[in-house]
């Protein structure tokens, strides 16, 4: 199942990335270019920095100047994960491309790869609140109430690994299709911007 494969490269590259804890530690991409699951790995690699980046920026000490330079990281990030969204979603387009769409076929509302995406956070967040529920020097109601969260974290993995599984196999049957669109986020182009575009006047 796409899932669960998905789920496993997600775990790996998470893993990859605490053997540094380093938000510019170079990835070590360990899968072929050509294969799925390579674009996988990239994804959640970047995911996994942003989340990173996110804690570093909320630290009440950090210099004005260096949260700034942060910001434009965070930025960049975000568009990096957007452009690995639509890569995604070209990998699933051509895979189905043949695919008879029944008369019936219904959209659904996000594409695969946006399922993906919301898997990827999912793996992170398992990750963290799991460092949390067995964190050795928090008290024992914290530890706790870290653990409910946990098995509700769990239990969303479940039900959104079977909704990524179901909507694949729609997919497949054509009882769904894809139609995808692209994000056309205005924030980061020059000529979309209205701060970025008057300041080239």
């Amino acid at each position: 199942m796409f899932s669960k494969l998905a789920y496993s490269v997600f775990e790996q590259s998470i893993k990859d990335y605490h053997q540094f804890d380093n938000v510019d530690q170079p990835i070590n991409n360990p899968y072929p270019k050509e294969k799925f699951e390579h674009l996988l790995y990239l994804k959640n690699w970047i995911d996994t920095v942003q989340w990173h980046f996110e804690d570093i920026i909320r630290d009440p000490q950090i210099d004005p100047v260096a949260a700034l330079t942060l910001k434009r990281r965070i930025d960049a990030s975000n568009q990096e994960r957007t452009d690995m969204v639509e890569y995604i979603d070209s990998y699933f387009l051509q895979k189905y491309n043949k695919i008879h769409v029944k008369e019936e076929a219904k959209i659904n509302s996000e594409s695969p790869a946006w399922a993906f995406d919301r898997l990827s956070i999912l793996a992170l967040k398992i990750y963290h609140m799991a460092e949390e529920a067995n964190r050795a020097e928090a008290s024992q109601e914290h530890r706790d109430k870290c653990q409910e969260k946990l098995n509700i974290l769990l239990e969303q993995r479940t039900d959104l690994s079977t909704a990524i599984d179901d909507l694949l196999t729609d997919i497949e049957n054509g009882y769904k299709f894809m139609k995808v669109y692209k994000q056309m986020k205005m924030y980061n182009d020059d000529e979309l911007n209205p701060v970025l575009y008057q300041g080239k006047k």
